[in-house]
């Protein structure tokens, strides 16, 4: 049966969860029939931080990541893969917990319908060991792959302390994309932002500007990426940055004031800030349509 856009956001809204979707098409979205070869899309979802406890920001800590989960699976057409991009889980000093609760998301993901299901990994998961467990459930932290015509990269900016991607990965970046025509289709995948977003905040990644200028040769790219627990698009040139809702509580705006913190638990309107959205390509120009949704009780 033949599902319009209209129709999937709608349907899409039932479920609940932080769920952002990406159809990339070269054909009309409600006309699967004679629809290009390479039409498909996929489901990110970021910054779960499995373990974190605070009522007073979520005290639903322990549900929205299930919710998420159903919600995918609830999906009237299911994606061809899920990216989760960075904090699995919320950060620890003790190695022993940070296994235990990667285990666990590990174990509540593997519910997914869908089995191609890509992983980043955030500060909150690599920056102390510099990506040692992660690495042990989830592979590597920077890797490529390619998907129906469209060039898939993930970068890692948080194994790194100091928030760098770092000379070493910089040059793997480089030979990822000289194999690639400058008018290839590239998606690229980060946790931190690659441009200073709010530096104070640590919304940055310190030589982000030259991942950005390795890219601004070809003229289809864009970046998606998690961090900053809120909606924002931003532009370097001509590659979009769009960051991704949070699934277990939501951040102030850039800089917005003196701290950053996270924003409590409204009462009156729960899972205010959390939410999932939908992002449609159009295959000529690199042109994006995003709606956002939100979190459902």
């Amino acid at each position: 049966m033949p599902v319009d856009r209209r129709s999937f956001l709608q349907l899409a809204a039932l479920g609940g969860g932080a769920v952002f979707a990406s159809r990339l098409f070269a054909a009309d979205y409600d006309a699967p029939k004679g629809a290009a070869a390479d039409d498909f899309y996929f489901v990110q979802l970021s910054d779960t931080h499995w373990g974190f406890k605070g009522p007073a920001v979520n005290p639903d800590a322990a549900g929205t990541l299930p919710k998420a989960i159903a919600a995918v699976n609830a999906l009237p057409q299911p994606p061809d893969f899920i990216v989760f991009t960075g904090d699995l889980t919320h950060t620890t000093d003790d190695p022993v917990e940070r296994r235990r609760r990667l285990a666990e998301f590990k174990q509540i993901v593997s519910k997914l319908k869908v089995k191609d299901v890509r992983f980043l990994a955030g500060e909150h998961d690599a920056s102390l060991d510099r990506g040692k467990a992660f690495s042990e459930f989830f592979g590597d932290t920077n890797y490529v792959f390619e998907h129906k015509g469209i060039h898939f990269i993930v970068l890692d900016n948080v194994t790194d302390p100091g928030a760098r991607l770092g000379d070493e990965q910089l040059k793997w970046f480089a030979a990822a994309l000289a194999k690639l025509p400058k008018d290839a289709r590239i998606v690229v995948f980060t946790h931190r932002p690659l441009f200073d977003l709010a530096p104070q905040w640590d919304w940055a990644t310190r030589d982000g500007a030259r991942a950005v200028e390795l890219m601004m040769p070809y003229r289809n790219v864009t970046v998606f990426y998690g961090h900053i627990h809120q909606e924002n698009h931003h532009m370097t040139g001509h590659i979009a940055h769009h960051s991704a809702k949070s699934l277990m509580f939501p951040l102030p705006a850039p800089m917005s004031q003196p701290k950053r913190e996270p924003i409590p638990w409204d009462a009156q309107n729960p899972y205010r800030g959390l939410g999932f959205r939908e992002v449609e390509a159009q295959d000529k120009g690199g042109k994006f349509d995003i709606v956002e949704l939100p979190v459902k009780a």
